[in-house]
């Protein structure tokens, strides 16, 4: 009788045991796995090349971008960055920054290749108020209405853009510049 006893504890102590394990299992949640979003298949939407010098496709990437509103940051002959800020609405706020880095592709330095990226920051306003109370010892604790409010803007989003439409255009007005540049250029 008691080898049975003990048989039966068991057997309860094991179901007991596999019972917890499977809520255990079923209350955790799921490992969240990375999958990667490059593909590192087609260079069209990013880069083209140009019948021009690596320094002559950044100028007219400058120019470009300061034709649109973009405060250049950084110019060289072989990189060029600028920003701008949008304010689509009274709590939100965009910036959008874009880098151009030009590369000789030929020998001779006439073909050059533009890289061009563009990253899209997005804030929005976060407001904290404060407020005080005065304690008095022999009155107590007493609450004035003294309040301020902080706000701030806090940046809750970055994407690089992917549209190839926004770099068709960026890339047709860098080309149109080169060709401006290169008309001042002829005797």
């Amino acid at each position: 009788m008691n080898f049975s006893c003990t048989q039966r504890s068991a057997a309860a102590w094991l179901a007991v045991a596999l019972g917890l394990c499977g809520l255990l299992g079923a209350c955790a949640s799921p490992v969240k796995s990375f999958v990667s979003q490059e593909e590192f298949g087609s260079t069209v939407t990013y880069s083209r090349l140009f019948d021009a010098s690596a320094a002559q496709t950044c100028e007219a990437a400058r120019r470009a971008l300061l034709s649109q509103g973009y405060l250049i940051s950084s110019a060289r002959e072989d990189l060029v960055e600028g920003r701008k800020s949008f304010q689509p609405e009274p709590e939100s706020h965009l910036q959008m920054e874009i880098r151009v880095v030009c590369a000789p592709e030929s020998a001779d330095g006439k073909v050059s290749l533009g890289f061009v990226t563009a990253l899209q920051d997005v804030y929005a306003l976060k407001k904290s108020n404060n407020s005080a109370s005065l304690g008095v010892g022999a009155l107590g604790s007493l609450s004035l209405p003294f309040s301020s409010s902080n706000d701030a803007m806090v940046k809750v989003g970055s994407k690089t853009i992917s549209t190839d439409v926004f770099y068709d255009r960026f890339f047709d007005l860098v080309k149109r510049y080169l060709v401006a540049d290169e008309s001042l250029r002829l005797p």
